[in-house]
This record gives C-alpha cells, structure tokens and sequence, in this order.
C-alpha cells in the first residue's frame, strides 16, 4: 500500500511543497505511476554492471515523454539531454541493487534470490525518471538539463568513472544528487557544505615468514607478533601523522594466522579499510601507509606484500552548490532543511564532482515512526512520500540552478 498522504511527523499530511504548478499537477495526476516504477525496479533488482532491465525500462519511458536518451555502449547506464541547447546542470540518480536477501515482506520485494535495493537506489531511479517527466510538462526550461542514470554505483571502480569516460561532464556547469536516509523523516532533506561522505580505501596486507616452534622464537621471524605489531601500530601512527579535523580513520576487518597454539605460521593476512572527509589527505595516504608499514615490520625480519587499493574520493560539497540545492529544498517549506552529518561511507559520485562543482543532499526516507531502519541492510524500506519530494526538490534544481 502506498504511504503516500499518511499522516507523517508533527501532523504533516502528504508532505506537500511548492514546486512548478505543472510539476505539482503531474504529481496530482502521476504520483501512482511514481510509486508503480519505484516498485518494478525494487521488484526486479539488477547488480552492479548488469542494471540491463532496469536501463531498459527507464530508456522506455524517456522516449514515451519525447526524449532522446543516450545508452552506455555496455547497455547498462545512460545519459539524456533535456531542455536547450549549451551549458547544462546534471541531476545524477545510481540504478544497482546489492547482493543481499530481501526480508522486508513487502509485495514488491525482491523477486531475485540474494538481490535487494538495500540502499535506495529504486528511489532514486524513480524520482530522476519522474523529474524527467514532470519537466515535459514545464514547457521551455531556462537552462539545459543532463539526467545521468548511472550503472555500477556500489561496485569499485563504479560506474561514474564509465560515465565521465562517456563525455557526461562535458558541457556541463555543476552536478546534483540525492541519498536516501533514514536518520531523516520524509519530506526532508539534510545538506552540509563541504565533505559529506568520506574517501574508502582498502588496505591488505600478506605476511610470510619461516615459521618455527614458538619455544624457539628467536630463531625466526615471528609473524603473529609482527601482525600485531601492525595491527595497533598502523592506526596508531596515523592518527599521529594526519590532522585529526579531517576525520581520517584506520581500522581493521579481517586477520587470519596460524591454526596451532605452539606453531609460529608462515603465512598470514590483514585486510582494512582507510577513510577519509579530506580529498589533501587521501591523496597522502597510500604513501603514508606504505612508509608507516614498512617501518613497522623492518625490524621483525617478516616480509610482506601491501596491496593497496584506492576507493573513491569523499563527496566534497561546493559551497555555492549547496547553497542552491537549500534553495530548491527551502521551496518546500522552512522544515524541509536540515542539516546532516559527514559520513564515513564512500560515493562514486565524487567522480563528477572531480570534473565540475555539484553537491549532494541526503533523502529523508523515515515515516516518523517505529525504527530507522538503515541502508545496506535486509530489513530496509523506505516511506514512499519521499519520492514525490524527491520529484519537486530535483525538479525546483532545474529550473533554478541554472
């Protein structure tokens, strides 16, 4: 059933807000239909390089409204210009879903065993799909619009690196997108200037040594010492090596060594991640951690192999961009905004933001009742008047961001 006019926080029935009155007349007349393709696409997942369905659907719709959207050669993601010609603005949505059991009960859930849009992208797919259309109706737009429906978000490299490659920046001024949230109620919309995602690395570690008997351990290179030693060492030292404003942080998920009490191994492996609010910073890191490690472990006599794999960059909001996107939030009235804070989870939208200035803002998906349920979990659902304030705020972007 749809959640759409439920009586929400504070009493505020159906979230309504100020956008364009053709935007507001499609949504009196289509606001099923929104919720409908929300529902298809949340019904029929498709993971990360194989969004080819959901590409076709949403390319579907855009030639019904008259559009000439643009597919990605691989035939997944796609790009489509609306409005006049010259320098455009970008609205950006992410289309895969992610490798976990669906177990929220609903009637759309997943129909794909193990897949699920556990991170909202439905949503977003749907409200860029239904900005699009509500756009049809506007008539002449003041600037020209790219919508990028973007592949392969939740993957690494993601898919806004194939989209840059594909010329979706050129000729483009600034960039904009939405993400769920849960923390937030629906109908509101949380922005921050500045970072607000952070960079995600991945540090992995292979340890070997000769082993020995651990009587003995003198007579060898003691690899379980020389992994602790890295394991609080390494975190350690960062923090003393990088400004602690920047909201860097160092931590380990995975250690593997040895099986018997009395036998030093020959081989082991630690696996973490690295993250960071500050772009500087993460360009330092890997070096950092390379220099760091390597002074760690020289005096165990343990060779090692670092593997280091860069992430994303962090979302780093433009100031102005920001200041556009409250605008177009404030539109809906004083207590749609809010703000939000910096998150330690990684964006492939920061690839754009690489090209040209852009911000993003955080999607309230929250009914204002009962649990926040959180992304990337089975459990994840969302309230579906979000969709419809998506719709305006995207919407309200393109016709005054220009």
């Amino acid at each position: 059933m749809s959640t759409i006019g439920r009586s929400g926080p504070a009493g505020r029935e159906g979230l309504g807000g100020a956008a364009h009155p053709a935007v507001e007349r499609w949504l009196r007349e289509h606001g099923d239909d929104l919720i409908g393709w929300r529902r298809h696409i949340h019904a029929n997942p498709e993971l990360s390089r194989a969004e080819y369905a959901t590409t076709e659907f949403v390319e579907s719709w855009l030639v019904k409204a008259g559009f000439e959207p643009l597919k990605l050669p691989t035939g997944t993601g796609l790009i489509c210009d609306i409005g006049p010609a010259g320098e455009r603005i970008a609205l950006r949505a992410d289309m895969d879903a992610l490798p976990l059991q669906e177990f929220t009960g609903r009637p759309f859930a997943s129909s794909v065993p193990g897949v699920s849009h556990a991170c909202g992208h439905d949503a977003h797919t749907a409200i860029l799909l239904g900005s699009a259309m509500a756009l049809a109706e506007v008539g002449e737009l003041p600037t020209g619009v790219r919508l990028i429906f973007q592949h392969a978000e939740e993957v690494m490299p993601g898919g806004a690196i194939d989209m840059v490659a594909a010329g979706a920046m050129e000729g483009v001024s600034r960039v904009f997108a939405v993400h769920c949230d849960p923390r937030l109620e629906a109908g509101r919309f949380g922005v921050r200037v500045g970072a607000i995602t952070s960079a995600a690395d991945t540090v992995e570690l292979v340890l070997d040594s000769p082993g020995g008997h651990t009587s003995r351990p003198h007579l060898t290179s003691d690899l379980v010492y020389a992994i602790g030693t890295v394991i609080t060492g390494l975190p350690g030292l960062l923090s003393r090596r990088i400004d602690p404003r920047t909201s860097t942080v160092m931590v380990w998920g995975a250690v593997s060594a040895g099986k018997a009490p009395n036998a030093i191994p020959q081989t082991g492996m630690l696996t973490g991640t690295v993250r960071t609010g500050d772009h500087a910073t993460w360009e330092l890191l890997e070096p950092m951690v390379r220099e760091i490690v390597d002074g760690l472990l020289a005096p165990t006599g343990v060779r090692y192999q670092l593997n280091y794999k860069r992430g994303v960059p962090p979302v780093v909001n433009d100031e102005h961009c920001t200041r556009v996107f409250e605008d177009a939030i404030l539109a809906l009235g004083p207590d749609a905004l809010s703000d939000t804070p910096q998150s330690g989870g990684g964006e492939d939208f920061s690839w754009y933001l690489e090209e040209v200035p852009g911000a993003m803002a955080r999607l309230g998906v929250w009914s204002g009742a009962g649990p926040q349920l959180d992304i990337h979990q089975p459990t994840f659902d969302l309230d579906e008047r979000a969709l419809a304030a998506g719709v305006r705020v995207m919407t309200n972007l393109a016709l005054h961001a220009g």
